[in-house]
């Protein structure tokens, strides 16, 4: 017997268009006579190929089935080969089953997975199918089903693009991730026609958040986003809506995380003891606070599946019913965690869920199935392969989505098979303890019962992954990456967990442990003080007070940020009313947004920002002119004074929200000033629509964000109510430096002497006219920021609500003389860096 294992290949020869064979039977013998001519098989392996489908259903769906031999019987392949059986009438393969494309497969080992691959994605093209169902030409079949070694090679751009096309270069800090991959799968979901990604000569399908993530794009990795269809157009703007509008979050997020990192947060520290150092184990802090207690080690989950074979149809439906049961249960999981932890922690398992569409994922399962493999190993096994090459990207994030697949994975695999289910994270000892893990999955950190587990140290993972996430969510102090020597610890070992530092003591003495009961004893006062007084006023000791509102785009957002202690909403940012759609919102939908969050606020101030459009916030819907430099193109008021048709919509929805609101409860500012004509041309535009409508005044102000609007304060503050101070921006145009640069981002620090220096002159300006001062920018929500800003006189400061009480605490622990002076030495600071090193020196 020849031991030929070369590529599965489709000459002419091997196809016959047109037959009409009696009945499945016929069409099989039909298929391997091909075969059998080419040299292919041995005659007995057609046989074979009828006993095959005595235990399996070969019939794969959509018009087509793949007779081949028992696996026992390989060796009456004599090469590997293929046939097909053109079958225009059909032929009926099973009740309720009809073939018209019988693929006869001869393969010695696992090269007809070739084959199956492309008869799968085939099946998911139904046009290009039906045309090869009735095709007179053979180069079609040959075409379509040989190898793609044999086939030219197409460029990349017309391998990957369809019709309608727009180029983007990937802004997100940490590249692309799971959770903004999942909203453009969702977006891309809803299109009836196709949607694919390209970087270079790689494509992805942009309905499979597997494949979008195995593109492995970075900061700077320019993409082709293409679609086709009869909504072509109208998709590819909803995608770039979706794309470039969570760039202003993605970067949110990120520099949150860049100003922890760079926070110097004292963790715990053992007392110092004569002849003795408590034994630790290092690793990276995840969630910071300390545990103390027994560890529990959980026993490594070394998962072995049977491989237990089924005939095809039932393995198909076991898989079926097992992916649809998953995908209720992550629902139901979502919706228990946005209750408890909130929305972004609920998008993780909706990330999760995404996986479970991944047409590649699901095909491979298939194709296992139909080699002879039962549903749960075949379904491990394609899971194993997808988790192994995310696990293999060089950007961590992306690596880190492995252990979500394997999570998500594992939870289809006990619906197919339960006696997979093993030891879980509920076998653990009564009395609370310190849980260490070679590895947490999300949905078993988001299920943990925090009556027993106090701590959780890993061996593996990252500070990035979405179990960190959760666990820092959750309050529960936990530390990452520890080694092999966590999970060698015996269980029982008393131990101290810091989730700061990420160390994990071991063995403390009395006097250890006294010291971190201590410390434990201190963070609670401290934390139930801030809790307690948030609801107060930010008033210093000696009687100043500051304005503290939210940053707050909904109506739904409200509840929560006056529960976190805003007195107000100190910027709504209306452009997320365009962003969040494929088209404008109209007058009467933005009245009713508006309308909507004075009544949620009850008399509380509300500060409407005009729609800010051009930078980072591009609406795709509203096909604006490309600029080389959109930073200093037409933005914000320059781009509203030039599309009447977009600002006087919004102006009138305003001013008639105002009409039903208290006197003084709404407030308009207007982006991107640098001049006083921008500011008379706008109060008159105001004018002429409240008289109009007979709408009562409305408070005034503009965005401080140039350093020219800071330079001329003085005077534009004769024809303004207030400022508010966008640091944001008001940085990267006074430091020159893009805060999108992926190298240069770190250095647009808003505590830069010199951006300090514009908001003392912008406040300075200001109080010459009697006219407030606030800050809505970053550092706002910073405590250590927001004490140098009220140092400097700003008045009013608006934040993320979670950050309204530490803010608020750090105010009410200060005197007005001490933020004054931290200020004065800070304005003679050289860099940011000394400027962060005063911190403590408010008082």
């Amino acid at each position: 017997m020849a031991t030929d294992t070369h590529p599965l290949s489709l000459p002419p020869d091997l196809v016959r268009l047109g037959a009409a064979p009696a009945g499945k039977e016929a069409a099989i013998r039909e298929a391997a006579q091909l075969l059998i001519a080419a040299g292919c098989i041995d005659p007995a392996y057609a046989d074979s190929m009828i006993r095959r489908e005595s235990v399996a259903n070969t019939f794969l769906g959509h018009g087509v089935a793949i007779p081949h031999g028992m696996v026992d019987d390989r060796n009456l392949v004599r090469r590997n080969g293929i046939a097909i059986l053109q079958v225009p009438d059909g032929v009926v393969w099973n009740e309720g089953q009809t073939a018209r494309l019988v693929v006869a497969i001869a393969a010695q080992s696992d090269a007809h997975i070739a084959i199956l691959r492309r008869l799968t994605r085939l099946m998911q093209d139904e046009e290009r199918l039906g045309a090869l169902f009735t095709t007179t030409d053979p180069a079609d079949l040959v075409a379509a089903l040989s190898d793609e070694s044999a086939m030219p090679a197409a460029p990349a751009s017309e391998a990957g693009d369809l019709a309608e096309t727009f180029e983007w270069v990937v802004d997100y800090p940490t590249g692309l991730h799971a959770r903004p991959a999942a909203a453009w799968v969702e977006t891309a979901r809803a299109a009836a026609g196709r949607v694919r990604i390209r970087h270079g000569a790689e494509v992805a399908d942009g309905k499979t958040l597997v494949a979008l993530l195995q593109l492995g794009l970075r900061p700077g990795d320019r993409i082709t986003v293409s679609t086709d269809g009869p909504d072509a157009r109208a998709v590819l703007n909803r995608l770039r809506a979706t794309i470039t509008g969570l760039s202003a979050r993605e970067k949110a997020d990120a520099a949150a995380a860049a100003r922890k990192a760079k926070a110097v947060v004292q963790g715990w520290t053992p007392p110092a003891a004569a002849g003795r150092e408590m034994p630790m184990i290092a690793g990276i802090g995840a969630s910071p606070g300390l545990a103390i207690g027994p560890v529990h080690v959980m026993p490594k989950a070394d998962l072995t599946v049977p491989d237990r074979p089924a005939p095809l149809l039932e393995g198909g439906n076991r898989l079926h019913e097992a992916l649809n049961l998953t995908r209720q249960q992550l629902k139901a999981l979502a919706d228990d965690t946005a209750r408890r932890l909130g929305p972004a922690e609920a998008g993780i398992f909706a990330a999760q869920a995404e996986l479970l569409n991944d047409t590649d994922l699901i095909t491979l399962a298939c194709q296992l199935m139909v080699e002879g493999h039962g549903p749960g190993w075949s379904w491990n096994e394609a899971v194993e392969r997808s988790a192994a090459t995310l696990a293999a990207n060089p950007n961590p994030l992306l690596a880190a989505r492995a252990a979500d697949l394997r999570d998500v994975g594992r939870r289809v695999l006990t619906r197919i098979d339960p006696d997979l289910r093993g030891g879980s994270i509920r076998d653990l000892p009564d009395t609370p303890c310190i849980l260490i893990a070679d590895d947490l999955s999300p949905s078993d950190t988001a299920a943990l019962d925090m009556g027993r587990v106090i701590g959780l140290a890993t061996a593996q993972g990252g500070p990035t992954s979405h179990t960190a996430i959760l666990a820092r969510t959750l309050g529960l102090p936990a530390m990452v990456a520890g080694g092999a020597a966590l999970t060698g610890l015996a269980d029982g070992t008393a131990a101290i967990l810091d989730g700061q530092s990420g160390r994990l003591y071991l063995d403390p003495s009395d006097a250890d442990l006294a010291a971190a009961h201590g410390w434990i004893e201190e963070q609670r006062v401290k934390k139930a003080q801030q809790e307690e007084r948030r609801g107060l006023p930010a008033r210093t000791r000696d009687g100043h007070t500051v304005e503290i509102g939210a940053n707050v785009n909904r109506p739904d957002q409200v509840a929560m940020a006056l529960s976190q202690g805003g007195e107000g909403v100190g910027l709504m940012r209306t452009e997320f009313l365009f962003l969040e759609r494929g088209d404008a919102p109209s007058e009467e939908e933005q009245y009713e947004t508006y309308r909507a969050m004075l009544e949620a606020l009850d008399g509380r101030p509300l500060i409407v920002r005009a729609l800010d459009i051009g930078g980072d916030k591009q609406v795709p819907h509203l096909q604006l002119p490309h600029e080389e430099n959109p930073f200093l193109g037409v933005r914000g008021a320059r781009l509203l004074l030039r599309h009447p048709e977009l600002l006087e919509p919004q102006l009138r929805a305003l001013y008639r929200a105002a009409k039903g609101a208290k006197p003084g409860a709404l407030l308009i500012m207007f982006p991107m000033i640098t001049t006083l004509r921008e500011i008379e041309t706008l109060r008159a535009v105001c004018d002429r629509i409240r008289a109009e409508l007979d709408a009562p005044a409305v408070p005034l102000g503009i965005m401080v964000e140039v350093p020219a609007a800071a330079i001329q304060a003085d005077m534009l503050a004769r024809h303004v109510d207030f400022f508010s101070i966008g640091t944001n921006d008001l940085t990267q145009y006074a430091l020159a430096i893009d805060r999108q640069h992926p190298e240069l981002a770190a250095e647009a620090d808003s505590l830069h002497p010199s951006v300090l220096r514009l908001i003392r002159m912008t406040v300075d300006g200001a109080e010459k006219h009697g006219r407030w001062v606030g800050v809505c920018g970053g550092i706002a929500g910073d405590p250590f920021g927001a004490a140098l800003l009220a140092g400097l006189g700003v008045r009013e400061l608006s934040m993320t609500p979670r950050d309204i009480p530490g803010v608020k605490d750090r105010l009410r622990d200060s005197d007005l003389a001490g933020l004054q002076d931290l200020a004065r030495r800070a304005l003679d600071c050289d860099s940011s860096d000394e400027v962060r090193a005063l911190e403590g020196g408010a008082s």
